[in-house]
């Protein structure tokens, strides 16, 4: 399982006007790794990011920091989630450049899907960029 991808869901968000990046991941199968999107495992991911997102709502007000870009399930390996990401959280929240973290997610995710929601439609994910 160790090499397995792992699931990230991460929003992009300023909380208070201060940078956050919150995060929630899970490993994957090898059969969930194969299929076309992240089906109900992403869902999930999404949901509780979401509801980790409303949570804090309570230190301020919530804003996106990347558009549509801002709620994002990325499917990485498993060192560049422990190694990489950690690195280019703190980059991100201390620096604000989010064209630059965008871009390196981009090149480090195996696939990326961005969470969007429609009224009276499920949640979606959307194959990003």
């Amino acid at each position: 399982m160790a090499d397995a991808p792992y699931l990230v869901a991460l929003a992009l968000v300023e909380i208070a006007g201060q940078r956050a990046l919150p995060l929630t991941g899970k490993s994957q199968s090898a059969a969930a790794a194969a299929a076309v999107d992240p089906g109900d495992d992403g869902r999930t991911l999404a949901l509780e990011l979401l509801l980790r997102l409303w949570q804090r709502s309570d230190e301020g007000p919530l804003q996106r920091a990347a558009g549509d870009a801002s709620l994002l399930v990325l499917e990485l390996p498993m060192d560049v989630m422990t190694e990489q990401l950690p690195r280019l959280k703190a980059t991100w929240i201390s620096s604000g450049d989010t064209a630059a973290l965008l871009l390196s997610l981009q090149g480090l995710a195996t696939r990326a899907w961005r969470i969007s929601i429609a009224k009276y439609e499920p949640v979606r994910l959307i194959a990003w960029p």
